[in-house]
């Protein structure tokens, strides 16, 4: 964070576990935001980077008055989609494709549900925040027994929330997306656009490592479906995973911006964040330049899943995927016109801005960490910023995270050392790597045809000496 050209201070967040973020007991909060104001000296749009962020930061909006700018979230909004149990009652309620999911009131039916969705089932805390630290229950387990979900759902009362099962949906190459867009009053959309997670840290189950901004309309249909409904206001993240049948499923509703929103940075260079700062402040939103195939790398995670999951981080494209890319959605019977790829319904796609033009739009790129505020001067923003021509930036949003973390680097050597002794041993035992491979081609019999059960005529005199190995494998 001190190193980050966007940065320009840092104020002390309260005090206390997990940030002094308590969502039922929001004063510690209330007190340093209403400080950090003061030293401001003018209103600043608050940007919640967590969900326990956002939740707490809703509950005492009524509370920081013209102090700071904050999406209006009616009736705790952010606390009802990030508790996993009521999403799943609002994707029933709007028929929204969600995993199929039980909430067991026994340990008994925690078992019996389990042997009914099948083995292993995805077991789940509603309401993550509030597990206690040092406790070792997680978010999310895999359980793979009816006396492990069992188990589980007997420690209910000290995780504070519920227990759900879920269908478990398996991973693939082509099976993670996700769905992030800004929202105006009413969910309308500023800008929104769908992707497929390429690589993830830990290997098919975690964040983003590589991802691509690819069009799809049932994602994108149903992210706008739901915001529309829930009347959003702000960013949201939202998870898919693509079943056997190829149906999208949302798995995650995150209230706040993912780790990834940087993908999604229009022709002009305007994302989500940047979005949301504009219809905050009262200034006009541009018409967004979708920009489909647009790469999101975090360096270290990126190397290390192709490590690990042996993959490289960038695959080709399939030509009917990049064909559907490049053109627009196709519309529903009973919707009207779509617009462009990666665009939101509702928001045309407007002409690309001159090289001499200049948009004032002062959004700094949030930094990891729960709260980032970003000021305000009177007539709008705190000074221009140059809109960067598309000649000057390439397709690929980098970044690099946890550089406070040393366990993912530590990984990411143990597995390339552990590569590099199997490579050496083989050499040792002078044993290529395609040696098993060439001796089955050697011994592997051509598969007869219809003319070869004729007897054969007399053969050429067989050579005085046989072929390679090599020579057999490269033929």
């Amino acid at each position: 964070m001190a190193r980050s050209r966007y940065l320009r201070a840092v104020h002390r967040g309260p005090d206390g576990g997990s940030g002094g973020l308590d969502p039922d007991a929001p004063e510690a909060l209330l007190e340093c935001l209403a400080g950090v104001s003061e030293r401001i000296g003018r209103p600043a749009v608050l940007v919640a980077m967590d969900d326990l962020s956002a939740i707490a930061v809703a509950r005492i909006a009524p509370r920081l008055g013209e102090r700071f700018r904050i999406p209006h979230q009616p009736d705790g909004l952010p606390a009802r989609v990030a508790d996993k149990a009521e999403l799943s009652r609002l994707c029933a309620r709007w028929d929204i494709p969600h995993p199929e999911t039980v909430i067991p009131a026994s340990g008994a039916e925690a078992a019996e549900a389990a042997w009914g969705l099948g083995l292993p089932t995805v077991a789940k805390w509603s309401r993550p925040w509030l597990l206690p630290a040092g406790s070792g229950l997680r978010s999310t387990t895999l359980v793979h027994s009816a006396a492990e979900a069992r188990r589980l759902y007997e420690r209910s009362e000290e995780a504070g929330c519920r227990l759900l099962l879920q269908r478990f949906l398996p991973a693939g190459p082509d099976t993670d997306w996700f769905f992030h867009g800004a929202f105006t009053r009413g969910g309308h959309p500023l800008l929104a656009g769908s992707g497929r997670k390429e690589l993830s840290w830990p290997v098919r189950t975690g964040l983003t490592a590589v991802g691509r901004w690819l069009p799809d309309p049932a994602v994108e249909e149903a992210g706008l479906r739901i915001a529309e409904r829930l009347g959003y206001q702000g960013i949201l993240d939202l998870d898919f995973r693509r079943d056997e049948r190829g149906c999208f499923r949302l798995v995650d509703f995150n209230p706040r911006p993912g780790a990834q929103f940087r993908l999604f940075t229009d022709a002009a260079g305007l994302d989500v964040v940047q979005a949301m700062y504009l219809d905050l402040t009262g200034q006009r939103v541009p018409e967004p330049v979708p920009w489909p195939g647009r790469v999101f790398v975090a360096e270290n995670y990126a190397l290390l899943a192709a490590v690990r999951g042996r993959q490289l981080p960038f695959r080709r494209e399939p030509s009917a995927r990049l064909a559907a890319s490049r053109r627009a959605p196709a519309a529903r019977a009973d919707a009207g016109p779509r617009p462009g790829p990666g665009a939101a319904p509702g928001v045309p796609a407007g002409r690309r801005p001159g090289p001499d033009e200049t948009t004032a739009a002062a959004t700094p790129v949030p930094v990891p960490a729960p709260l980032a505020t970003a000021p305000v001067g009177a007539d709008g923003p705190a000074g221009p910023v140059r809109v960067v021509p598309q000649r000057e930036r390439g397709r690929v949003e980098a970044a690099w995270f946890a550089t406070d973390d040393p366990r993912p680097f530590l990984a990411m050597l143990a597995a390339f050392l552990g590569r590099g002794a199997d490579k050496g041993a083989r050499v040792l035992r002078r044993v290529p790597a395609h040696g098993r491979r060439t001796a089955r081609a050697v011994v592997r019999a051509p598969r007869q045809r219809a003319s070869d059960l004729t007897p054969p005529a007399p053969a050429a005199p067989p050579p005085a000496a046989a072929a390679e190995p090599d020579e057999l494998l490269t033929r």
